[in-house]
């Protein structure tokens, strides 16, 4: 690069010049003098021209300072990306926005500040300017560098480079504010349209606007509630702990809901279901509260009433299986003992007998389903679930039903045996579900049908049981009737015994256990039933690995005899009960027609197992088990409850105060004895203990 000549070479360069020209035009050396005089102007022109280059440049500095002042201190940040989306050139602004230092900007992909959600779109809209130059306006959510979210607006333009590489000029403005208007105005017309009572409050609580279910609701008109806290609202029927546990799940999880009591402008308290949301800024900053309310008074109300009328229902059907079971259980009672007595009866009294034991446990069942839809329908149904293997429930029912089965010549075909099944169900209530499939896959299948019976898991972690019929089959009009109570399709008429309840209760029952049940079926191909139950867990199998079962036989000494008292108010009952001990010589039956002669017997003969009815005269039978616990005498003695009593709540709350066992009537023989044989296996070993 050249020197820049200075100002004394300057003036003795243009004197060369001067004195060049004079003598070339008149060939004469001019003076000396004319000569410094002429270049002291030139020197002056020069001073004057380097003042202005030196104002020029000043200007020019305090043009270019503005400049980037304007350029850093912009309200919107301006980017430069280069073709791969890098940053190039960033302002204060922008930085500042971003919440990183200019230095540490540069040369970094923006894509990490936008958020997941809006990344995808951000390169889409990228590509779209930098290949079409498309300059639509995008709106992104951004993500600053300490992790706090913002709404931006981002306006690119692609940039030409002297026909090199294009870049794109990114335009950055913060619209978190309009955005946050935008909610305000959509809570606000929420407000303003909704049918629910509804209150809007600000991040301490004061109550900023109100709609018209609110007024209507509460009698406070919106001047009146505007600026009030929503403690104007309490009834004064929750304790502070109440409203602070509320706030805290508030506070952890965002939202609370439940029912509330109120309290409107004339003092009237009402019950009500309450929603209360916190709504947040883009920054995680709460802004208001939005509280919803609906008046459930007369819904509550009408919960009260129907509680109280299934109350009254379940009582008149417990009261009515009662009445039904007591002179059922003299009718099957008497009629098994006939059955088995000595000598047997003729071949006519056999048949006639049958009859009178099949239509009573017809009867039996009848009742009992009708209990077991009552006790659903009522939330009394209490369900115990278990692991339970499959393959043990198959082979119990496919025990129980194969008598059933060869009666038609039906021929029953199950799965082979798969000890992985294992699901997480009560066991008796499956097994019922089941007994009423595979019953009524028998009883309307067609002569020398098949019954077959399959197991599957599927991904949903369920185990479906099918049973399949050859039977007639159902058309799909029919499919909706199968589940509604006493209705059998038609089969009314029919020589096939039904009560059109199983298929209910066995609905209900699987639906409670988690699982669903369902049919397919083809006219004149017959029907496939199934029902789903869910898998144990490993959680739930881990408390039964290890576990194993064995089964025990009772063994007495008949030499050895021992003495069971029975307290029962019914002849007949009590009668039944005389008969069938008869037939056990080890046995001595003592007995008492009401609770306190009872506790007089039992005090004074101490016997070992005391059998007992539960609706006696004067005193019940659970008053009766008190008064004998409290004895130091008979509190030993195992005490079996025996009773007309079926529903579920009965047998629970009787056996929760301490009965050894609870038998329902009418009685089965071999359930009974069982039960007696075990009781007295109980007071013979406590009596060895107690002796040693």
């Amino acid at each position: 690069m050249s020197k820049k000549p200075n100002e004394p070479d300057q003036l003795r360069t243009k004197a060369e010049m001067q004195f060049g020209r004079a003598s070339a035009m008149n060939g004469l050396p001019r003076p000396a003098e004319e000569i410094l005089h002429e270049l002291q102007l030139y020197k002056v022109e020069l001073e004057m021209q380097n003042e202005e280059l030196r104002q020029s440049q000043v200007a020019l500095e305090e043009s270019r300072d503005l400049y980037v002042d304007f350029y850093d201190f912009s309200p919107v940040g301006y980017i430069t990306l280069n073709q791969d989306a890098m940053i190039d050139e960033i302002n204060l602004t922008g930085a500042k926005l971003l919440g990183i230092e200019r230095k540490k900007l540069l040369h970094r992909r923006f894509a990490p500040f936008i958020a997941p959600e809006d990344r995808d779109r951000w390169y889409r809209y990228f590509l779209s300017v930098l290949k079409h130059d498309n300059r639509q306006v995008c709106e992104f959510l951004l993500k600053r560098n300490d992790g706090s979210y913002f709404f931006a607006q981002l306006h690119c333009l692609r940039l030409e480079d002297n026909g090199e590489k294009s870049a794109v000029r990114a335009v950055l403005t913060d619209i978190t504010e309009r955005k946050q208007s935008e909610v305000d105005l959509r809570i606000a017309s929420v407000a303003f349209e909704s049918q629910e009572s509804l209150m809007i409050t600000d991040a301490d609580g004061v109550i900023m606007r109100v709609n018209k279910a609110f007024t209507d609701t509460t009698g406070y008109t919106a001047e009146e509630a505007v600026g009030q806290t929503p403690r104007l609202l309490q009834s004064g029927r929750h304790d502070a702990d109440f409203y602070r546990e509320m706030w805290e799940v508030i506070r952890r999880t965002g939202t609370w809901h439940g029912e509330v009591w109120g309290r409107r402008k004339n003092g009237e308290s009402y019950l009500k279901w309450l929603t209360i949301s916190a709504v947040k800024g883009v920054d995680g900053a709460i802004t208001h509260y939005v509280g919803t309310e609906i008046d459930i008074t007369e819904l509550s109300n009408a919960k009260i009433a129907a509680e109280k009328a299934n109350r009254v229902k379940s009582e008149f059907i417990s009261s009515m299986s009662h009445e039904l079971r007591t002179p059922l259980n003299a009718i099957l009672g008497f009629a098994q003992l006939l059955e088995l007595s000595s000598p047997a009866p003729t071949p006519t009294q056999m048949i006639k007998l049958k009859e009178i034991i099949r239509g009573g446990w017809y009867l039996l069942d009848l009742i009992n389903a009708i209990l077991d839809l009552a006790s659903i329908e009522s939330g009394n149904m209490s369900l115990s679930p278990e692991c339970v293997s499959l393959q043990e429930i198959l082979l119990e029912c496919k025990t129980m039903m194969e008598p059933q089965a060869q009666q038609r010549n039906i021929q029953l075909n199950f799965p082979p045996l798969d000890h992985s099944l294992i699901v997480y169900a009560d066991r008796t209530r499956v097994k019922q579900v089941l007994i009423n499939l595979l019953s009524n896959a028998i009883k309307y299948n067609r002569e020398h049908g098949t019954v077959e019976v399959t197991c599957s898991a599927n991904a949903l972690k369920h185990v479906r049981i099918s049973v399949k019929d050859t039977g007639e089959g159902l058309p799909p009009e029919q499919f909706a009737q199968l589940f509604q109570p006493f209705n059998r399709l038609g089969q009314e008429s029919s020589a096939v015994e039904g009560t059109g309840i199983g298929l209910v209760v066995s609905k209900k029952l699987i639906e409670q256990m988690g699982g669903n049940i369902g049919v397919e079926s083809t006219v004149g191909a017959g029907s496939v039933f199934w029902f789903e139950l869910p898998v144990a867990d490993e959680l739930q199998l881990a408390d039964v690995r290890g576990e194993s079962v064995t089964l025990a036989t009772n063994v007495y000494d008949q030499s050895q005899q021992r003495t069971l008292m029975y307290i029962e108010d019914n002849p007949a009952n009590l009668s039944l009960v005389e008969h069938i001990i008869k037939g056990r010589p080890d046995i001595r039956l003592l007995s008492a027609m009401n609770g306190n002669v009872g506790i007089e017997v039992a005090g004074a003969h101490l016997p070992d197992v005391i059998l007992m009815d539960i609706n006696l005269p004067g005193i019940s039978g659970v008053d009766v088990l008190r008064i004998l616990r409290s004895d130091p005498l008979t509190k030993h003695i195992p005490i079996i409850a025996l009773s007309a009593n079926a529903m579920p709540h009965d047998i629970v709350n009787t056996m929760e105060a301490g009965f050894f066992r609870y038998l329902t009537k009418p009685i089965k023989l071999n359930y009974f004895m069982n039960a007696i044989d075990e009781a007295f296996e109980l007071a013979e070993g406590r009596s060895k203990i107690e002796a040693a």
